[in-house]
């Protein structure tokens, strides 16, 4: 049986027999939005996707018998990173045809939003070109183990291993990212004239 679908808290199962099943959803989705956000930038690199992602996520939540579900953080967040897999893979598809350089979308926020939305340094546009180096379920273990610190049968859930492949994978991706991770810090005015440089080299040769 799934390990996030058992016997309802005593809170959840109240609320329920009171018919506020759609409120209760929302209550739940709004509480942890910023961390399945999170979750599917830092996969997907782009925020209009991940938003995108979040739209998905929802439409299945409210579809869910939350009479069923224990945890309901880590059902949420195996629900994001199905389908941020899901709109990695079309992406891949897409990026291979794509004549010209590709970045990652860089998250434009306020330093509140920037707290409220849980970024790590793993959100940075260096860290997410490395991320763009693993494959997409490479890159949804390491996001959740090294990010969020999930267990690895909660994150084998997520993205349908076992958790013994799922520990390998880690392994496997710690070491492709630690090969390529940059090295000393770099101040954002740093990093953009970097881009600029870069994409200035693609375009004129």
């Amino acid at each position: 049986m799934n390990s996030e679908c058992s016997e309802p808290t005593a809170d959840t199962a109240g609320r329920l027999a009171d018919g506020g099943s759609t409120d209760l959803a929302t209550e739940l989705f709004v509480a942890h939005r910023n961390l399945l956000f999170t979750v599917a930038y830092e996969l997907l690199g782009s925020a209009a996707d991940a938003e995108d992602v979040l739209q998905e996520t929802w439409l299945r939540w409210v579809g869910v018998d939350l009479a069923t579900v224990r945890e309901q953080r880590a059902y949420l967040v195996r629900i994001t990173t199905r389908q941020a897999l899901g709109r990695l893979r079309t992406l891949g598809r897409r990026k291979e045809s794509y004549v010209g350089s590709w970045l990652p979308e860089p998250l434009l926020t306020t330093p509140d939003v920037a707290e409220d939305v849980e970024l790590a340094d793993s959100v940075s546009t260096a860290m997410l070109l490395v991320l763009e180096t693993l494959t997409p379920t490479e890159r949804a273990v390491f996001v959740l183990r090294e990010v969020f610190d999930l267990g690895y049968d909660e994150i084998a859930e997520a993205v349908d291993k076992s958790p013994a492949t799922v520990r390998q994978i880690a392994h496997r991706a710690r070491a492709h990212v630690a090969a390529r991770r940059p090295r000393g810090t770099v101040s954002p005015a740093e990093t953009r004239d970097a881009l600029d440089a870069f994409r200035r080299a693609v375009e004129t040769g």
